[in-house]
Formats: C-alpha cells, structure tokens, sequence
C-alpha cells in the first residue's frame, strides 16, 4: 500500500502527464505533412504498447483514504486538458485549411490525428470529470464531449452504462462473438435512445416532461452547435469537414474502448428481470504501467466500476483470482479487436474459462450470448 504522502508527491504524478507532450507533437507534425502525421497514433498506440513491455506491470496500490488535496498533481492534468484541447483542436484547423503544403489526403490524415489524441485522451479525461461532484469538473466533461459531438455519453454511461453493465439494457456491453464492425455501428444507434430514455425517466419521476429545460440534451445540443459553427468560422467547409472527421475518429476510439472492458462477460441472471450486483468479475482489467500513465488508470476498471467516483490515481489493481486480466494492455487489445477472427481467437476461449470459474453451476450459454434473458427492471 502506497502511502498518503508518497501518492502527493509532484514525480509521483508525473509519468500521468505524457498526454501533454501530444500537443506539441501534432503542432509539428501539421508543419511537415506526409508519413509524418502517422506520428499521433504511433505515438499513442504502439510507442505506450512497447513501452508497456519495458516498465512492466503496475501492482501496488496507492492507500484509498487519500485526501483530495494530496491529489493536486493528478488532478491538474484533467484540469488543464479541456483548454489545452480546445486551442490545439482549433489552431490545427486554422492551420491546415490555411496550409498550402497540405493535400486532401494530409488534411484527413491530420484530422484522424486530432481525433485519437481527443478521444485517447480527450474523453479518457471527460470520463473521469464526469464522475466527480464538483461542478466544475462536471461541465469541464461536457465541454470535452462537445469537441467530439458525444455528449450524451455522459447521460449513457452514468444513467444507463454503471447501472446495467453486464445485461441486455446496456448497448456498450459487447455480447460474446461479437464482432466490433457489428458492435459499433448497434451502439451509435443504440446509445442515444438509451441516454435519451433514461434522462426522460427522471424528469418524469420529479413530474416533468422530457422536453423541460432541465433535460441536459438542450445544453449538449446548445454546444456541440457552437463547437460546429466555431469550426466553420475558423476553417470553412474544410475546417467543418476536419472537424466532423477529428469527432468520428475519437468516437471509434471511445466505443473500441468500450468494446474491450465487458466483452462477452454477462451478470448472472436471478430470475424475473434481477441480476446479481456488479462485481469485479464483469470488467477486462489490465495492470499493464505505460499504457496506465497514458489512459490514467482506466485499465483499472473492475474498481472503478466498484467506486466510480474514486479519482484516477486510487483505483485499485485486482489479481486475477478476484478480476480477469487482459494479457496486453489496452493500446494492444483494440488494435486487436478490429481484426475480429483475432480477437475472438484471443479471448473467446478466455471467456469461456472465465464462465468456468466463476458460474460452473451455468451450463447452457446461449440466452447470455444474445442477451436474451429479461431486461432488468
């Protein structure tokens, strides 16, 4: 156990601060145009993917009594990041729609650069604002999900995601033999009535309807139109056209994400609509150090679903006799989650040693491969 006043120390914090170095990267990878720009996504999957085999695992574990104010460090970063996003997104579009160096092709090559770094990084961040209590950090996770065009992630992934991971009424649970290309496109379709649904029911249990002004969908509506018309006034048609690219670009990196944490692991149904409580068998977990700097702690995800308000740095690293652990981390996992015949070839025969240890009393699989079993009520 990591004690209070070692977590508080500034070199403690620091190996989190990477993302930083990001941004001065595609500020110079914009200037040179050409194979260059595969510098982000090389910088992010596969540089953190090798340096994940230098540095080892991460298992030791900070004390989870630690004060909010011996966490200044860790939480500076995901306070200085949406700022930092918002200038760097939008001086790239001022850049390259004003570059004559640039091609069609180096503009779209630029904009998926900008989207991993916004989703890698960008929604990573937003994910653990929206978690908190302060306002602050609350509306910060808006804004960064505005830059994407995902807003309603945030109503997704509190109201609907955390409640029923692990069962048929949450889209981003990836079913067993489900391959991410069916995944994503049955998630974009699926999440915004499942957001939409679930803020709708708690007007409705203070008495109000859907369309009252209270409903966060008119604020994410009001700001994702004003990050669109901002990328038109900076950049035109083409700055539009980046824009649009950057938000789908970090909008597949969120949902492959997704796709990774729950594949294939389902909550034991009871009977008549109620399941067992989440546990830290039903989230993918992996203790591997870089990627972990990079994605703060996210790979620590059985304990985040455990303590979802605990802040980055005190989620807390299971052993596999308690969670089950990916053999790479996740930069490598989703790599290899969009070539499916490899994944499954990968996991599939973890899940069913998963299903073995922990529900050998379940024999026949087939309604929680389709998720079949009644919703929960």
């Amino acid at each position: 156990m990591i004690a209070p006043e070692t977590v508080a120390k500034f070199q403690r914090a620091l190996p989190f601060w990477a993302s930083l170095l990001l941004i001065p990267l595609i500020a110079v990878l914009a200037t040179q145009g050409g194979w260059w720009l595969l510098g982000i996504p090389l910088a992010t999957w596969w540089l953190f993917a090798v340096l994940d085999q230098i540095t080892g695992l991460e298992l030791e574990n900070a004390d989870p009594g630690t004060a909010d104010d011996q966490l200044y460090w860790y939480r500076a970063i995901t306070l200085m990041w949406p700022p930092l996003q918002f200038t760097t997104l939008f001086a790239v579009i001022y850049y390259a729609t004003r570059a004559d160096h640039l091609s069609g092709v180096e503009l779209a090559g630029l904009a998926f650069g900008m989207g991993v770094l916004s989703g890698t990084i960008g929604i990573n961040y937003a994910h653990e604002l929206m978690h908190q209590s302060s306002r602050l950090e609350r509306w910060l996770a808006d804004f960064l999900l505005a830059s994407v065009l995902y807003s309603h992630f945030r109503s997704e992934h509190l109201l609907v995601h955390h409640r029923y991971v692990g069962t048929g009424r949450d889209p981003v649970t990836a079913r067993f033999n489900e391959g991410f290309h069916r995944f994503f496109p049955r998630v974009l379709r699926e999440s915004y009535g499942s957001s939409w649904r679930a803020e709708a029911a708690m007007l409705a249990r203070k008495g109000l309807p859907a369309l009252d002004g209270r409903n966060p969908f008119w604020l994410y509506i009001a700001l994702q139109g004003i990050f669109l018309a901002l990328a038109f006034l900076v950049g035109g048609w083409v700055g539009l056209a980046m824009f649009l690219g950057q938000a789908l670009t970090a909008v597949w990196q969120l949902e492959l994400t997704n796709y990774i944490e729950h594949y294939g692991l389902t909550r034991k149904h009871l009977g008549e609509g109620k399941y067992e409580h989440v546990r830290p068998r039903h989230s993918w977990n992996a203790a591997h150090k870089a990627s972990n700097w990079l994605l703060i702690n996210l790979q620590r995800h059985s304990d985040h679903h455990y303590k979802p308000d605990r802040r980055f740095p005190l989620l807390q690293n299971y052993t596999e006799a308690d969670a089950p652990q990916f053999p790479y981390g996740y930069p490598v996992m989703t790599t290899c989650a969009m070539i499916p015949p490899l994944w499954k070839r990968v996991m599939n025969p973890r899940v069913r040693r998963w299903r073995t240890m922990y529900y050998p009393e379940i024999t026949d699989w087939k309604a929680y491969n389709k998720m079949k079993h009644p919703l929960p009520r």
